[in-house]
């Protein structure tokens, strides 16, 4: 199955957050509390995509109040933070929603990611991404993380379900 087609499937977009969602930079104020920059198209993006019927699940290794003020913000209620195991945590997801492994979609930047690129249907890795996540991706962005690069995943799905209409 080309990637072209496998697009049309998708059902869940599973998104890390620093350096996908964020540009990866993390700004901490004097209490430590971490600061984060979130692209205004990319939150146009996944409201498009929700009301297509996709399921967005962020999925983060780091806690933040931003992640979730942002979330909540947007509608997104399938927010994971503080996950060890990315894949233990998507294939949870993936039973609770009844989605395939093969109807997700993942859109990481860095190499701890990969095994979570290796279980959905199509791995997606921002254009700034680090080599070995770059290597095992099936596409990869033009657009780097926290600058556009959701929405542009975002595009390839709505684009994918109009095409097959």
């Amino acid at each position: 199955m080309t990637v072209a087609s496998a697009l049309e499937r998708v059902r869940l977009l599973v998104l890390d957050v620093d350096g996908v969602m964020t540009d990866g930079r993390l700004y901490f104020d004097a209490q430590g509390e971490a600061l984060k920059a979130f692209h205004v198209h990319d939150g146009l993006g996944l409201k498009l995509a929700m009301r297509a019927g996709i399921e967005i699940l962020v999925l983060s290794g780091r806690r933040s109040e931003a992640v979730s003020v942002r979330c909540h913000e947007l509608g997104v209620r399938l927010v994971e933070q503080g996950c060890e195991d990315k894949v233990a945590a998507l294939d949870r997801w993936l039973t609770q929603l009844k989605v395939s492994r093969e109807e997700a979609l993942c859109l990481v930047d860095d190499s701890s990611d990969v095994p979570l690129m290796r279980a959905v249907g199509i791995a997606v890795a921002v254009a700034d991404a680090h080599r070995e996540a770059l290597e095992a991706a099936d596409r990869v962005t033009v657009l780097q993380g926290g600058r556009g690069a959701v929405r542009e995943v975002c595009d390839w799905l709505l684009a994918a379900r109009e095409t097959a209409k």
